[in-house]
């Protein structure tokens, strides 16, 4: 990309065992497929260098059902969480939490893995994601 500043890498973070390695690590609709969300988050928190800064892009909805019940294309989202979201991690004897893990899960699980600094925003442009910044 010609850039000498950054360089861009690929890992399964189920297995990232990296200390204090990265400014900024994205993940990009893909924490509540994981069999082990909760390890990946950790594993996320510990390679991150002091100050640095996981964006996570995910669903924009509530961890409370009744709540995404006007929920742009809610219908839609249920019905892919359980015919894949789900069954990706089930199969993986994992946590299972589903497309619509929901807001509120999200930002506990980040919590959780020891960030303290989490901002939830939104584009106007995109209804259907909010995006996460959560600084080490």
């Amino acid at each position: 990309m010609g850039l000498a500043n950054a360089t861009f890498e690929r890992h399964d973070l189920a297995e990232l065992d990296k200390v204090g390695a990265y400014d900024v690590i994205t993940v990009f609709d893909a924490i509540h497929d994981q069999a082990q969300p909760a390890r990946v988050l950790q594993n996320i928190y510990r390679a991150l260098r002091p100050g640095g800064v996981l964006l996570m892009v995910d669903i924009k909805a509530s961890s409370q059902l009744e709540d995404n019940v006007g929920v742009p294309l809610s219908t839609y989202l249920y019905t892919t969480s359980l015919m894949h979201c789900m069954t990706v991690s089930l199969a993986l004897d994992g946590a299972g939490l589903g497309t619509v893990w929901g807001r509120q899960l999200a930002t506990s699980m980040l919590a959780d893995a020891g960030f303290t600094d989490v901002t939830v925003a939104e584009i106007e442009s995109d209804v259907l994601n909010n995006y996460y910044i959560a600084r080490k």
